[in-house]
């Protein structure tokens, strides 16, 4: 491969593959439904072989944990603002701006349905929650490590994260003062 056709493959063929990969998923659950589709359906619709996606996520549940991992910490970082307070209002307006978006049912959804498909849905909805606690705890360490007073990730998932997921479901509004007000109560 020379240097102009490197220079039109930012990232290369694998990172192309992965993001068709991905969208086709984000579209299928946004369409049908989670559990409406198959790899195959992903794999054509992403213009890819199912071989390719068997080879790189080896199973549909473990390649819709990476989809909503991958979605949560791109739109959704742990932010550092220098203050507890500052982190949780960043991360929790960072959250809802997420899960109300185009594709934002779908993901939760997606995180909600894993956890009840047999036991390699179990699996990846355990991998998903375990990773985004862990990166809350780090947010929550950094505080503690500046001396301020922080609740365990727990706490930050029951009154900040499980209130706005619900209201997404049921197709309610999150409005930036109702998100502010989870926060608020919550420190």
């Amino acid at each position: 491969m020379n240097e102009r056709q490197r220079a039109r493959r930012p990232g290369g063929r694998s990172a192309r593959v992965g993001a068709e990969v991905h969208q086709a998923v984000t579209d299928l659950i946004s369409e049908r439904g989670y559990g409406n589709f198959t790899v195959g359906e992903v794999a054509a619709r992403a213009g890819v072989a199912d071989s390719s996606i068997y080879r790189r996520w080896g199973s549909l549940e473990t390649l819709l944990t990476d989809v909503a991992l991958t979605r949560l910490n791109a739109q959704s970082p742990m932010p550092d603002t220098g203050s507890l307070a500052g982190d949780l209002r960043t991360y929790a307006a960072n959250v809802a701006r997420e899960i109300t978006g185009p594709e934002g049912v779908a993901v939760v959804r997606l995180a909600v349905a894993l956890s009840s498909n047999g036991q390699q849905g179990l699996q990846a909805g355990d991998d998903l929650r375990a990773e985004r606690m862990r990166q809350l705890q780090s947010m929550l360490d950094r505080a503690r490590e500046r001396g301020e007073h922080a609740p365990d990730a727990f706490g930050v998932l029951d009154h900040i994260l499980a209130p706005m997921y619900i209201r997404v479901l049921f197709g309610m509004e999150l409005t930036p003062d109702y998100v502010d007000g989870l926060v608020d109560r919550m420190l």
